[in-house]
């Protein structure tokens, strides 16, 4: 992601994350304001398996960890080392964690030892609490809120718990998580196991069997509160919140279908991405994805070879929870974002990750600018109010890139504030929604007053379908306000006297029988820029209108265009005329004397 300035040197952290199927390093910058976000500025990983390496390729039995693995493993953190000290990381700020597969090594001592004695690293070993706790702190960086079971599948283990997540404060199950050795690796050798075993369906009925009991108890152990049982009962199934490599394998199947055979799927980043149920639960067609499929997107040969396993775990959990599953939500965050937002402080945690990625492209006026969003957003009345999901944080992040893309020409301007949040300077902002991401990015393209091709059309609406028409429609109707803003601010700087300042209530009685519901905005302005018709008729008058009535009208012919039917969203407005969702928009000019 983009910064406005270089990081401090002391603000920067190296991690290195030991799993079972590969080792990740990476340089994050915790520098303020975009702390929250845990931005990187570096990642690797090598893809040497340390379960796999545990255990003699013929016989199968468990063997120590050979010297040459040993080796291998040192160069690599010798480069990253190297790589720390080429971006300033000082060498007190690398932290190396190892998890199932280092914790279970015959020989484990000597490698951490080997390690320490070429590079001067230190390993840590996760216990598998810590690890549970870790995983699930990296799920709760993913999102701005998380509620519901979450589930950390690794190589060599899986982590189980429950999180309620809210304003930087989280809570979790007493027992913090429960761990199994039941990671995509350790199933994937299980499930070969049985197999070769003499009767092999009873061999893998008997190994389900285990996950399902040692699932069934960990979930009365872990006292999930009523408030998720309760949620759960009203939506047929908790949330499920989904990270770990097997898992994200998993999920990069799913997205993977998604885009195909006639599916345009418009987002192609893991974190965020939702499903439901039976798809989720659609092992065999995934299995047979992964078999045929020559290739698929973000999925290594490993993680195919592995996908029974994880299509066997899934199973097994689906019909062994007694709350169901409803819905999925795949989460990049793992070790690397759960150590480092484990030690943030909640103040910090508690900050939205849209305000918090924008906030380095925040115009002078930015928070002038929200404020004037906000107020032009009516309060429920008469029956009618904005989407909750037009959050103050969404606003507080449309005003900060309103002027990010305002020096390209009309052409380009809409159709990059378009790809702000899956391509553009947004893409890599750890804890975005995917639904967050198209609704910033249909509001900041309604901002520009340029056309889209044909092409990027197709984008728009896929976009789209990610949202409800409401939502829709309240973001054109903000992206128009923002929109509205840029032309008395050209500059993104409010004077010493304001411009213009904007009030919406919702009214009853607009159109042309005073039957219609819809939004009353008005535009307030001083005298001196709205005009008087003696000063608009007068030419060569030096204290003319800054603003004349013409350029007025037009501004407010632009708003008031927002609420015609022919641009409603969607089929149904809810009063039956097929016409789509949408309210009609009522301008009003108004001269202010006292701005």
């Amino acid at each position: 992601m983009k910064h406005q300035r270089p990081a401090k040197h002391g603000y920067l952290i190296g991690v290195v994350d030991m799993g079972s199927n590969g080792i990740r390093f990476s340089i994050s910058d915790l520098s303020p304001p975009t702390t929250r976000i845990l931005p990187t500025l570096y990642f690797d990983r090598v893809g040497i398996s340390l379960y796999e390496a545990q255990y003699d390729p013929e016989t199968g039995e468990k063997i120590p960890i050979p010297r040459h693995v040993i080796r291998d493993v040192t160069e690599e953190f010798r480069h990253f080392t190297h790589v720390c000290k080429e971006f300033g990381v000082q060498k007190d700020r690398i932290r190396v964690v190892a998890t199932e597969a280092t914790r279970t090594m015959i020989n484990s001592k000597e490698f951490r030892d080997h390690i320490r004695a070429k590079t001067g690293l230190v390993v840590k070993m996760l216990s598998k609490e810590e690890e549970g706790h870790v995983g699930a702190m990296g799920i709760v960086s993913s999102f701005s809120e998380v509620r519901g079971l979450v589930m950390d599948l690794g190589g060599g283990s899986a982590q189980i718990t429950w999180i309620i997540s809210t304003n930087g404060m989280v809570r979790t199950s007493p027992k913090v998580a429960i761990s199994f050795p039941y990671g995509a690796a350790a199933i994937t050798k299980r499930l070969e196991e049985c197999a070769n075993a003499k009767d092999p369906d009873r061999a893998k009925e008997e190994f389900r069997q285990e996950i399902a009991d040692n699932f069934r108890k960990a979930f009365d152990d872990l006292e999930i509160p009523q408030e998720l049982k309760d949620r759960a009962e009203e939506e047929g199934g908790c949330h499920l919140y989904l990270s770990g490599g097997g898992f994200r394998g998993w999920g990069y199947l799913l997205l993977n279908q998604s885009q195909n055979h006639g599916h345009h799927y418009p987002i192609s980043i893991i974190n965020g991405f939702k499903v439901y149920k039976d798809d989720l639960t659609d092992t065999e067609r995934l299995k047979e994805v992964a078999r045929t499929a020559e290739k698929i997107f973000r999925v290594s040969d490993r993680r195919r070879y592995q996908v029974p396993a994880v299509a066997f775990l899934l199973n097994v959990v689906a019909n062994t929870l007694p709350i169901g599953i409803s819905v999925a939500r795949f989460c990049q965050g793992g070790v690397r974002e759960g150590l480092l937002f484990r030690d943030l402080p909640p103040s910090v945690r508690a900050l939205d990750p849209i305000a918090v990625a924008s906030a380095p492209f925040a115009p002078h006026s930015a928070a002038h600018f929200k404020t004037l969003l906000l107020n032009a957003l009516p309060s429920p009345s008469h029956g009618q109010s904005v989407p909750a999901s037009l959050t103050h944080h969404v606003i507080e992040g449309l005003a900060n890139l309103s002027f990010h893309h305002a020096s390209l020409s009309k052409e380009t301007a809409s159709v990059a504030a378009l790809y702000t949040t899956t391509t553009g300077v947004l893409t890599s902002a750890h804890g975005l929604s995917h639904s967050s991401r198209a609704r910033i990015a249909l509001m900041l393209e309604n901002r520009y007053d340029g056309e889209l091709p044909p092409r990027e059309e197709i984008l728009k609406s896929r976009l789209s379908d990610l949202l409800s028409p409401e939502e829709i429609w309240w973001g054109n109707y903000t992206g128009t306000l923002m929109w509205l803003i840029g032309q008395f601010y050209p500059t993104g700087k409010v004077g010493p006297q304001p411009q213009v300042w904007l009030t919406a209530r919702f009214v009853n009685n607009l159109g042309k029988k005073g039957r219609k519901k819809g939004v009353e905005l008005t535009i307030s302005v001083p005298r001196s820029i709205g005009g008087s018709s003696d000063a608009a008729d007068s030419p060569g008058e030096d204290d003319g209108p800054l603003i004349g009535r013409r350029r007025m009208q037009k501004y407010a012919k632009r708003v008031a265009k927002v609420g015609k039917k022919k641009n409603w969203v969607g089929g149904g407005d809810g009063e039956g005329d097929g016409d789509g969702w949408g309210m009609k928009v009522q301008v009003l000019v108004a001269e202010n004397l006292s701005l």
